[in-house]
């Protein structure tokens, strides 16, 4: 019998080949990007240098492909986890707070969608080889009797990968509707901070109360993150306990 370790790297990521071929083709096809096109060459170049201003003003050259190019890192965090916080201070570094802020709600939003339709319709057996099927199955009832409470605290919390909420949402068959207004209510207030300290970029100090009540408010996400984590695992205790019974 094959272990875990045993298995091919595609199958214990729980990743089909075409999703991690499209995964690196897009990668690849954003670095070419960068060598041909004038202003994100200048932009890298200008953010090697430290030069903020050069990345505002280069970004800004590219017209509309700057905002489309958000959207699409948006829409590549379905299947390429990375802090999606970067993208909403980016976006507010170069467009400004509310600009910035309209334009990563579009772009997470899309992203949501995206993901949860993955999770409906073609990531159910995948998560099953990522997590076994008991965790998974527990983790879809989970998300299926948590109810908007638990939809709308697991998106205030930053080290929750956003995209695989949506699996779990999408596979556990959560109704549309409350998926797509708990994701953008949810959302929203990380969304915002970080947006808003990317549009501040260059003004911002260590003292200030902004910065000073932002890290708080992280602290307090982290805090809520720990207790979620204790009830889900104090939940999964009874629910197993109920079985064996």
């Amino acid at each position: 019998m094959k272990t875990r370790r045993d298995r091919p790297v595609a199958d214990l990521l729980g990743a089909p080949f075409a999703v991690i071929s499209a995964t690196i083709g897009g990668l690849a096809l954003m670095g070419v990007a960068v060598l041909l096109i004038d202003p994100l060459r200048e932009a890298v170049n200008a953010a090697l240098h430290g030069d903020t201003a050069g990345v505002r003003q280069s970004i800004r050259d590219l017209g509309v492909g700057g905002p489309l190019i958000v959207l699409g890192l948006c829409l590549v965090h379905a299947v390429l986890f990375y802090p999606a916080e970067i993208v909403d201070a980016a976006a507010g570094f170069v467009y400004g707070f509310w600009p910035g802020l309209a334009l990563v709600a579009v772009g997470w939003m899309l992203n949501a969608w995206a993901a949860y339709a993955i999770g409906h319709s073609l990531a159910h057996p995948v998560l099953q080889r990522l997590l076994g099927p008991k965790r998974f199955q527990r983790a879809e009832a989970m998300v299926a009797r948590g109810g908007v409470m638990l939809l709308l605290t697991v998106r205030l919390i930053p080290i929750v990968p956003f995209s695989l909420i949506s699996y779990a949402a999408g596979a556990a068959r959560v109704p549309a509707w409350r998926y797509t207004w708990t994701t953008f209510v949810g959302y929203l207030p990380i969304t915002a901070l970080a947006t808003y300290l990317g549009s501040q970029l260059e003004e911002l100090h260590p003292t200030p109360p902004l910065v000073i009540g932002s890290i708080a408010f992280l602290l307090l996400l982290l805090l809520a993150f720990r207790w979620l984590s204790r009830a889900m695992a104090a939940d999964d205790a009874t629910t197993s306990e109920d079985v064996a019974s």
